[in-house]
């Protein structure tokens, strides 16, 4: 079996890799992997170091929005798994145009690819972000897509793509949207490894506006799970959320992250709220838990980890410390 696996140096993409090929997905011990990356300054290929050994990977550097590229690349792959995207919603703020581009045009591109080439069956990795901002309650997989950042609305136009190549072509394509990620190797412009890294330093962590933005914590690991189920037992043209089940306001883990430091608030600096910061995010997960889903990794437990990794891979984030000042 062979899968193609775009933006696979990743932060998401490449722990994926790294379970697929450690032998962590039952049936999948022989696959052989492609990993698509164009190595943009969040893709890294020292977050697939660890399984370069295995002989099954193989690197291509390559954008997606290269419809020959694909042309060439595409024969021969049973699965397509699509983590490339733009992803940080500041930098979709500041400038729209790149994540328009990647996200919406480069995703048909790869649905095309896949299409012409007789692909078997393609997962795209999107966000619960596409739902925009909820109050109370949980967005199912039937809710209208209401985004609100550049990021999110080129994320949805990424979905209504898959969902209009699986009505109109008949292409099994499945999408995913996730509540928010932490783990390892997760670039250090995200708020959990900002402050973490931050902290190490001794450097005070900005806070957002009031701080009372509500999000829902997900572990990398159970989120790649869970796109592995929805590939193993997911329908063609279905959309499923995977949640993490612990909710935090942003005080709230700002909180947890100054108590595993052992600092008090005298660390916090108040910043300008993000323009157009939705205050609350929260995902239904009841359909893929019909499927056999759950979370695995307790939030505390998994918080502790990733603080201790990060301590203990200065190494890896240091270098890129200057891409986010």
């Amino acid at each position: 079996m062979r899968i193609l696996v775009s933006g696979g140096a990743g932060f998401i993409g490449s722990h994926y890799v790294r379970s697929m090929l450690s032998g962590a997905y039952a049936g999948y011990e022989d696959a052989r992997v492609t990993v698509l990356d164009k190595l943009t300054y969040a893709g890294n290929l020292a977050n697939l170091a660890p399984v370069e050994a295995t002989g099954r990977l193989t690197f291509v550097r390559g954008d997606i929005t290269d419809a020959a590229l694909l042309d060439g690349l595409m024969p021969g792959h049973d699965i397509v798994v699509n983590f490339a995207a733009e992803t940080h919603v500041d930098r979709s703020i500041s400038g729209a145009a790149d994540f328009v581009v990647t996200n919406v045009q480069g995703t048909q591109r790869l649905l095309q690819a896949a299409l012409d080439h007789d692909v078997r069956t393609v997962v795209q990795v999107s966000t619960d972000e596409v739902y925009g901002s909820i109050e109370e309650g949980s967005w199912t997989e039937c809710e209208p897509l209401l985004p609100n950042s550049p990021y999110s609305a080129a994320k949805a136009g990424a979905d209504l793509l898959c969902r209009a190549y699986h009505r109109t072509y008949g292409l099994d394509v499945r999408v995913t949207r996730c509540s928010n990620n932490y783990g390892p190797y997760q670039y250090p412009e995200k708020v959990v490894p900002l402050f973490i890294t931050n902290l190490i330093d001794g450097r005070p962590v900005p806070l957002y506006g009031h701080g009372r933005n509500v999000r829902e914590w997900l572990h990398i690991d159970d989120h790649c799970r869970g796109i592995q189920l929805v590939l193993d037992k997911g329908s063609a043209g279905e959309i499923y959320n995977i949640g993490g089940g612990v909710e935090l306001t942003n005080l709230e883990l700002t909180e947890r992250l100054l108590d595993a430091f052992g600092v008090g608030w005298e660390m916090v600096e108040r910043v300008p709220d993000r323009l157009g910061h939705d205050l609350r995010y929260s995902v239904d997960s009841s359909k893929i838990r019909s499927i056999g889903y759950a979370p695995l990794v307790d939030f505390d437990k998994g918080l502790d980890e990733v603080v201790r990794w990060y301590r203990d891979h200065e190494d890896w984030w240091r270098g890129l410390r200057a891409t986010t000042s």
